[in-house]
């Protein structure tokens, strides 16, 4: 946000890309054991969004069936 323009809208303009530093890893294998990395975390992220949108799907029947009244509370 610091090499961000200030305007009703912040933006970013292609010379603060231009002066960026970016550090890679030289080595071709630590490239690789970075990049099986994150295809290990996209995995386990795809993992838990299917766990939370299978758990609002529950919530959401077990909430229409108590405003329905199938079940009670006691």
């Amino acid at each position: 946000m610091q090499n961000s323009v200030k305007a009703t809208v912040d933006s970013l303009r292609l010379p603060t890309f231009q002066n960026f530093v970016i550090k890679m890893p030289v080595d071709i294998d630590e490239q690789k054991a970075v990049a099986a990395c994150l295809t290990d975390m996209i995995e386990e992220l795809n993992t838990l969004e299917t766990k939370l949108t299978k758990a609002r799907y529950l919530k959401q029947g077990m909430m229409q069936q108590l405003l329905t009244g199938r079940i009670r509370l006691i």
